[in-house]
């Protein structure tokens, strides 16, 4: 029989691995090297800089002319505290090919830990105030040549908001990018190359509002998320990826193994995810949405 705590030790970094492909919005994992500890452990300040006053007019005699620089501090709360434990008998896995273990890991990040997080992370952008929202009635896209004219028209808007080009990532439905990829004409790449990554998000994870199952009460005891009752379709979003503070504090991913469970012959399976998702309050017109109308739904 293998050594089982080896077995452990290779597990995790695999785990890992699938985690960090499956995470759609990994780009916009940010910098937490400036930002600081705040009042508690589940908060952090992040500083917000200013100038009041712009260029004068150069006097010969008496020099510049005087600007004021503002420094606030600003605060922001981890929100995003899930988990769940699972157990497989030894035998069992030693039974199925003997990595049975390895399989449920992976089918818990794949089936419910990734799905969830992008879920949130969407959710969150979607729901913060201050950013550009298309059309405040959903609007729906009859072909590409539609949705390739609602991202220029956002793209204008932060253009005009003097938003920066370079960190510009366009995460829209598989079925709308595709659509616009197809048209592969000189005017769609133009478009397209506005941002510098395109990402295919599942409309099953991709709403403005979503709902997180405790697994404990009533109804709700299989945990997860499902899109809230007043919750949108997205159709896409644009994301200036300075405009986003998001950041996983504490992840547990135990694989503990039968010789380490004082309990039962039995793999164990810890999984923790404590982190945040927020947006600079001066740069929310880095984040555009658009989503579907109630009668496309």
């Amino acid at each position: 029989m293998p050594n089982t705590i080896s077995l452990a030790k290779k597990y995790t970094p695999l785990i890992d691995e699938k985690y960090k492909k499956g995470d759609l919005f990994a780009d916009l994992t940010s910098d937490m090297s400036l930002t600081r500890q705040g009042a508690n452990a589940k908060e952090i300040l992040y500083r917000q800089v200013s100038i009041k006053g712009g260029l004068g007019d150069y006097d010969r005699n008496s020099g510049y002319t005087g600007s004021d620089v503002s420094v606030e501090w600003k605060t922001a709360t981890f929100d995003y505290d899930r988990g769940t434990k699972f157990s497989l008998d030894e035998m069992d896995n030693e039974e199925t090919m003997g990595d049975t273990y390895l399989v449920a890991q992976k089918e818990l990040q794949e089936q419910k830990v990734i799905p969830e997080g992008n879920a949130y992370v969407a959710a969150k952008l979607a729901g913060t105030e201050g950013i550009t929202i298309s059309e405040k009635n959903g609007e729906t896209f009859a072909d590409g040549e539609a949705f390739l004219k609602a991202l220029l028209r956002d793209a204008s808007k932060m253009d005009e908001d003097s938003v920066s080009e370079e960190g510009r990532i366009l995460y829209g439905t598989p079925t709308l990018i595709n659509s616009v990829m197809a048209l592969d004409t000189t005017k769609s790449k133009e478009v397209l190359g506005k941002f510098s990554k395109i990402v295919k998000v599942p409309q099953s994870r991709f709403y403005t509002k979503i709902e997180m199952l405790d697994g404990k009460t009533p109804g709700e005891e299989l945990g997860h998320f499902k899109k809230a009752t007043d919750g949108k379709d997205i159709n896409y979003i644009i994301v200036e990826k300075s405009a986003v503070m998001k950041f996983d504090k504490h992840i547990v991913k135990d694989a503990i193994s039968p010789e380490n469970n004082a309990n039962a012959d039995a793999w164990i399976a810890k999984y923790r995810k404590y982190g945040l998702v927020d947006v600079w309050k001066n740069k929310t017109a880095g984040i555009a949405l658009s989503y579907k109308g109630t009668t496309a739904e």
